[in-house]
């Protein structure tokens, strides 16, 4: 395939919304999976999801799938496009809620599920450097700092070694911040959920189905017309969310100024000076 095909791929959002009820997709999905948890994974069922939802206006697209894997494992994968300032907050109300919807009334708690929360985020989430980010419970002694155990009967009744085991984990991809340099199979999924192209040397597991299974030209005319509507409905949120920002960083930057221009007026300073210094006018000024 060349270069201008690999660029003709349905972005990852969509594709995930749209094209997981053909089962043919679950390799494409699968593949990064198990790049991401570093393990085989195999999804034997979606158990429920908004993305399998209709919707005629996907503007604030948001993707939220609960799978299930062959190892009865819960992978709830979420992909947001906008910022949300309490978006940790929702990461652990959904690790909760389908914690508690996915044990039977009567069933011990041994019977709860591992659940991962895997959050694909087109925002700065948080502050820290990194792309890609992992959280999981570890219990420390908080005097000798050693890690607590599983005792041996525990690992030999629950099949685990370690608590974390037990409890949720949590993946946090920040798209934005990827810097382009693919250096392992991991990058080279992040690298096209950001720039939508799949490079012909990528060989991450799932990605060459991908680059075949997800291109815009396989889908229906009527596919193609949402899928362009969609595209663009990104695009005129992204900007109205730019603009947002300019907006306020100009009435910051004006408040500032004024706030100069009446400390300057306090101490006598002449208003010609305060138009030079602070960039208002004099009729501003003159306002204060």
């Amino acid at each position: 395939m060349n270069a201008m095909n690999n660029r003709n791929l349905i972005r990852f959002d969509w594709a995930i919304k749209r094209l997981l009820r053909n089962k043919a997709s679950f390799t494409v999905l699968e593949g990064f999976l198990s790049e991401l948890l570093k393990d085989e994974i195999q999804i034997q069922s979606i158990l429920e999801s908004e993305s399998n939802k209709q919707y005629d206006d996907d503007k604030f697209n948001r993707v939220d799938m609960l799978v299930k894997n062959s190892k009865e494992e819960l992978i709830i994968i979420e992909i947001q496009n906008q910022s949300e300032y309490d978006y940790f907050h929702r990461m652990a109300y959904g690790t909760s809620k389908v914690l508690t919807e996915y044990i039977s009334v009567g069933q011990p708690y041994s019977e709860i599920k591992k659940v991962f929360s895997i959050n694909v985020v087109y925002f700065d989430l948080g502050q820290g450097n990194d792309y890609v980010y992992h959280g999981k419970t570890d219990f420390v002694g908080i005097h000798n700092a050693d890690k607590l155990l599983l005792s041996d009967k525990q690992k030999a009744l629950l099949g685990k070694v370690e608590p974390f085991q037990i409890f949720p984990e949590y993946y946090v991809i920040k798209v934005n911040q990827f810097n382009d340099k693919a250096t392992n199979t991991l990058d080279e999924w992040i690298y096209y959920f950001k720039n939508n192209e799949i490079k012909d040397n990528f060989t991450a597991k799932g990605i060459n189905e991908a680059k075949e299974l997800w291109r815009v030209d396989k889908l229906s005319a009527e596919e193609q017309l949402n899928y362009n509507s969609h595209i663009k409905n990104l695009r005129n949120e992204a900007s109205r969310m730019w603009t947002l920002k300019v907006d306020a960083e100009e009435r910051a930057k004006l408040e500032k100024a004024k706030e100069i221009a009446k400390e300057l007026r306090k101490n006598g300073v002449l208003v010609d000076l305060i138009v030079k210094s602070t960039g208002l006018s004099k009729e501003d000024i003159d306002k204060l």
